[in-house]
């Protein structure tokens, strides 16, 4: 019974899919500055990779909150052989902006792009 119990548990804590149509369109709504500044959240499994977010802020909360989706990985070589995009983000750090890399979906890059 308690191996059931087990398999009931994990399965449970593995995260949804998520599409790339989904990723996009979590990336391009609008959010609560003052609810989300801080937090780190899973959104879900994507090409077999985990997608969060994260929502920095700094001096200026909650106005500077931003949020950041990216694979749960480092950004690099390793990134992109798993279809990944390093990409960089401006990060508030203190009064001023930090450029971060992620491993971000290859489905944000291409709207940037094409935003210009």
């Amino acid at each position: 019974m308690s191996a059931l119990i087990f398999a009931a548990l994990a399965a449970a804590a593995l995260p949804r899919p998520i599409s790339d149509a989904r990723i996009a369109a979590i990336d391009a709504s609008p959010f609560d500055r003052r609810a989300m500044m801080f937090h780190h959240e899973l959104l879900g499994l994507n090409r077999g990779m985990r997608v969060v977010a994260d929502y920095p802020c700094s001096d200026v909360c909650p106005e500077a909150t931003v949020r950041i989706i990216h694979y749960d990985r480092p950004p690099g070589r390793g990134c992109e052989a798993a279809g990944g995009v390093t990409a960089s983000r401006m990060v508030p750090v203190s009064i001023s902006v930090q450029r971060v890399d992620y491993c971000v979906p290859a489905v944000l890059e291409r709207r940037r792009a094409r935003r210009g």
